[in-house]
């Protein structure tokens, strides 16, 4: 898989990224520093999900064959499909998200700019 258009991050990092977030009316920002945000805007893999083009996550549901029968592919395995569907949204500026060391494998594709703006090193 090609690292252009790839993250990596620690978990710790992954954590201090989802911790450093808020989302208000379906908007998903940065924190500010000294800047008190209530707890109902606080963003977990759960959140992120609804702002993900697609996903592969030991905690959240990603549904890569469903996400693979959205763009129209067809594949023999899981790791094939998950290929497909990172080829696809790279293809079409995103950025993939990994964290590399999770477990589980911890994968997350967003469009650049939300990643841009979320404060993730996009080039």
């Amino acid at each position: 898989m090609s690292t252009e258009n790839t993250i990596d991050l620690t978990t710790d990092q992954w954590e201090a990224f989802l911790a450093g977030l808020y989302e208000r009316d379906d908007r998903l920002e940065r924190r500010e520093p000294g800047v008190d945000y209530p707890p109902e805007e606080d963003v977990d893999p759960y959140v992120l999900s609804a702002h993900a083009e697609a996903l592969r996550s030991a905690e959240v549901d990603g549904d890569v064959w469903g996400t693979l029968a959205d763009i129209e592919e067809e594949a023999g395995n899981e790791e094939e499909a998950w290929a497909k569907i990172v080829a696809f949204y790279l293809d079409r500026g995103c950025v993939l998200v990994r964290v590399t060391d999770a477990d589980e494998p911890e994968e997350w594709l967003l469009e650049a700019e939300l990643a841009r703006r979320l404060g993730l090193p996009v080039s």
